[in-house]
Order: structure tokens, then C-alpha cells, then sequence
């Protein structure tokens, strides 16, 4: 088997592995605003503010789109086909592309999803179970 690609822990994403690594998904909020989002940016996406910080989610959101894909696009997910792709929107507001663990016959928009975390190759991975 390929090994799995890993993410590139910066300064500026090393709250959310960290959060990941101890259970907890965690988004950034904007104190000015209130806007949430990932990935982790030095600034709001919608107002610019740099006055943001890294908050814990529920775990808890909805499915917004998916796709599965039948054929691997990297050698290492060769012996994972068919897989899917999700983006999810947390209750809390911020979104982001995991998979979705199951029979993808489930997958649905606006179906409620909550947080499993895997580990890959020792890095702690956001991925959702249906609910």
C-alpha cells in the first residue's frame, strides 16, 4: 500500500490538529463578526478582522454535497474504492471536506452527521457517521 499524503501542520493550522489529536474539532470564530470557518486563515473571510480565534464545535452538522469516487485519485486510496467526499456544514457555521463513514446509499442533502475521529498514519482525521 501508498502512503497516505499528510497535511503540512503550520503554526497557523497547528490548534486545529492539536484539537483533532485530543477528540475535539475545532473552527475559528471571528471576534468581530461572528463569521465561522475552515481552514484556519490569519483573517476573516468576511470582514477582514484579525481578531479570530480557535473555538471547539459540537461535532454535530449536515451534509451539503458529496460525491463518490470509483476510481482513486492517488495510488494510496487505490484499496478504498468506491469512497466518498463530503463537504459538511457544522451547526456552528463552518464547513468543511471529509468523508462520510457507511453505506453511501445513506448520503443525503441536509442529513445530520456527527463527528468520528480516525487515525491515518498517526494524525488524528475528521470524518462523520450519519445520525
Amino acid at each position: 500500500m501508498t502512503e497516505l499524503p499528510l497535511p503540512t501542520v503550520t503554526p497557523l493550522t497547528e490548534p486545529y490538529w492539536q484539537g483533532l489529536a485530543e477528540g475535539e474539532l475545532r473552527h475559528q470564530v471571528c471576534a468581530t463578526c461572528g463569521n465561522t470557518w475552515l481552514p484556519g486563515r490569519e483573517e476573516c473571510p468576511r470582514c477582514l478582522s484579525e481578531d479570530v480565534s480557535w473555538s471547539p464545535s459540537s461535532g454535530r452538522g449536515r451534509i451539503i454535497s458529496w460525491v463518490v469516487y470509483h476510481h482513486a485519485s492517488h495510488p494510496a486510496f487505490a484499496d478504498r474504492v468506491p469512497y466518498n467526499v463530503a463537504v459538511v456544514e457544522l451547526d456552528e457555521g463552518a464547513r468543511l471536506i471529509t468523508n462520510i463513514l457507511g453505506d453511501p446509499e445513506g448520503l443525503a442533502i441536509d442529513r445530520p452527521v456527527q463527528l468520528r475521529i480516525e487515525e491515518e498514519q498517526g494524525v488524528s482525521i475528521p470524518r462523520f457517521v450519519l445520525v
